[in-house]
């Protein structure tokens, strides 16, 4: 057997539909001989992806979890298809920003509520008094 003049076999799923919301997505292997769900034709700058959320390619088509933060300036990733799906709530990716909403959820509410009137500060102890 001497040298090939064919391309490295690729470890390519294909493409099948999500099983919740009917969407395409490339079923792709992982460095850790798993699946996994990818967004089609999307690869983002790995920094607008949160950590341990960033698929990327490797030269034989698997891809593996990139969790180095900050990932350097143009690194691409890929997104998994449940950060993206429609059928599913998105998972709490970042726990502080989560209990934020509900706390500003909640501050709608008191703020609705006439029997929770706002604090009012006295006029001199603004921020803007000068």
């Amino acid at each position: 057997m001497g040298p090939s003049d064919e391309k490295p076999r690729r470890l390519d799923g294909g493409q099948s539909r999500c099983p919740r919301c009917g969407l395409l997505g490339d079923w792709v292997a992982t460095l850790e001989h798993d699946w996994v769900l990818l967004e089609p034709d999307m690869r983002p700058l790995a920094h607008t992806v949160p950590a341990g959320r960033r698929w990327i390619e490797l030269s034989d088509g698997r891809v593996t979890v990139y969790a180095v933060c900050p990932p350097e300036q143009f690194q691409r990733c890929r997104v998994e298809h449940d950060l993206a799906c429609p059928a599913q709530p998105l998972p709490d990716l970042w726990p502080w920003l989560t209990s934020l909403r509900i706390e500003n959820a909640r501050r709608v509410e008191r703020q609705n509520d006439p029997e929770y009137p706002e604090p009012r500060m006295p006029p001199e102890q603004r921020p803007d008094a000068g």
